[in-house]
């Protein structure tokens, strides 16, 4: 451990709590805490929106996925991206013209009803905890690779980071710290490309002849079916990871942040402008730690693979560079966990207390003390499950909260905004289907079960095939909102035409004048 890693890595560490500092003046009202008060630009929440998306998983796990199993890792990368496509044309601006604070808001813009609101809260805490766990667990191995000390210390040292940003800062703090990050990151990953590349003498083809013979795959290396040998199992990944962007809670209130919808279709533009220059990058990391590093080092350091791309650096640049990119790995999970904790806390504090418990009657004081301590609950909860998921890829944790939110979260969404008949029932019956269905597969599946020790949590024959249930969970979830509604006999159709007009027109939306 050299001065210069520590120096580094504390420069951005004290970088981001001064931000911290100068956002928590500005956070006086539950607007500010929630949505930064509405007031980010395209570009910056098109940042923040990077920022808050390239997480742990993308910069640490698929680094390491594409260097231990070379095509399948790849697939991670073209399902986060294409995506964006979903939540571009379909979900981004009716969601800002439906919505005020959090996913449920929108939703309940057409049913005015407590079990909805409690349904979307509830799948909103899910999908945050899984991925906060995630998060925490590449920052944890991360800190324990730079300072060599206990896993949980390491876990606690973040967990204590996240929670100051979130209960000082609020939304603001948080999208400062994502637009810095992804700046930081950006510029990291260029240039490791750049040397990865200089080191195969800018010959991309020379690159991919030699990764084949550096490892011990040959051939296969390049192919599809070293990681995902079931096809069925890897189209079901890929549905998890290409729909399930548009349903997760942390990125959906990232378009609560700009004024209005033509702002946030221009942040979405932005920002998937960003990640796929991000994803096309991972293929040199993942290949340079391939060649540079070695199959064994990357695993001696981390089982899963994550700090593949520290070690690459370290190799490529020295300590100068190894300590920039470790750093700048720490901030961004310190900012995608933050963002995490946030959405959270405003389904503990804005749907639950707030809208169910209280009915709306809490003053703005009440509202940001109720989701600063619901973030000190979330922060707490997600740091404990963190302590025992220390071995798992955190590209496979993520995954799983795609596949919650593909099928608990996008079939509501999308049958609220463009589905004429669909009601109440259905709402609720949407979610609570998606949501159960994708846990209860995953308690079953070769993710939890495995017949050789070490490879998952227990021991077993799995019960359900596919590692992740999308491919099953996803139609559940919608033909649950369809039975739902064509079973009850509520309907309401002048509220979807009112829903429809604000939808696609964004009038009488939050924060838009006419």
């Amino acid at each position: 451990m050299s001065a210069t890693v520590i120096i580094l890595f504390l420069a951005i560490v004290l970088l981001t709590l001064v931000i911290t500092f100068f956002a928590a003046r500005k956070t006086q009202t539950a607007g500010d805490f929630y949505t930064a008060g509405g007031g980010l630009t395209g570009m910056q929440n098109g940042l923040a929106i990077a920022g808050d998306y390239l997480s742990a998983a993308s910069f640490l796990g698929i680094a390491g996925a594409i260097a231990l199993y070379g095509f399948d890792g790849f697939f991670y990368s073209i399902g986060f991206l294409i995506a964006y496509l979903v939540v571009l044309f379909l979900v981004a601006e009716p969601l800002r013209n439906l919505g005020k604070y959090t996913l449920a808001d929108m939703i309940n813009s057409r049913f005015d009803a407590k079990k909805v609101r409690g349904a979307a809260a509830l799948n909103t805490i899910t999908i945050s905890t899984f991925y906060m766990i995630a998060q925490l667990v590449g920052a944890g191995a991360l800190i324990q690779l730079l300072f060599g000390i206990d896993y949980w210390i390491a876990v606690l040292i973040v967990g204590v980071m996240m929670t100051i940003y979130v209960l000082f800062g609020g939304m603001i703090a948080t999208s400062w710290v994502q637009i810095v990050k992804a700046v930081l990151l950006m510029a990291g990953m260029v240039v490791m490309a750049f040397l990865v590349l200089l080191k195969f003498n800018f010959n991309i083809g020379q690159m991919f002849t030699d990764v084949k013979s550096v490892t011990a795959h040959g051939e296969a290396y390049l192919m599809p079916g070293l990681q995902y040998t079931e096809p069925l199992s890897t189209i079901s990944l890929m549905l998890a990871l290409v729909l399930g962007t548009a349903g997760l809670p942390h990125i959906l209130m990232r378009f609560f942040t700009v004024r209005d919808a033509p702002t946030a279709r221009s942040s979405v533009v932005i920002a998937t402008w960003v990640i796929g220059i991000f994803y096309v990058l991972t293929l040199f990391l993942g290949f340079g730690a391939a060649a540079f590093v070695g199959f064994e080092n990357i695993l001696a350091a981390n089982p899963g693979g994550n700090m593949a791309a520290p070690l690459l650096a370290q190799v490529i640049g020295g300590d100068i560079l190894f300590a920039f990119i470790s750093a700048v790995a720490f901030a961004t999970i310190l900012a995608v966990v933050a963002g995490l904790v946030l959405s959270g806390a405003s389904a503990f504090a804005h749907d639950l207390y707030g809208q169910i418990i209280r009915k709306g009657k809490t003053t703005e004081k009440e509202q940001v003390l109720a989701a600063r301590y619901a973030s000190l609950a979330v922060s707490v909860l997600s740091i404990v499950l963190a302590l025992f998921a220390q071995y798992l890829n955190v590209a496979f944790l993520v995954s799983l909260a795609f596949c919650i939110a593909a099928s608990a979260n996008l079939p509501v969404i999308l049958y609220t905004i463009y589905w004429k008949r669909f009601n109440t029932a259905g709402a609720v019956t949407a979610m609570l289907t998606g949501l159960l269905s994708a846990l209860i597969l995953v308690s079953l599946s070769p993710s939890v079960f495995s017949p050789v020790e070490g490879a998952a949590l227990f021991v077993g024959e799995p019960i359900f095939p596919l590692t992740n249930p999308a491919l099953v969970s996803v139609p559940l979830g919608f033909l649950g909102g369809f039975l739902g509604t064509m079973l009850s006999k509520e309907t309401d159709r002048r509220r979807y035409a009112e829903v429809k007009v604000k939808a696609n027109t964004g009038y009488k939306s939050s924060g838009v004048s006419h």
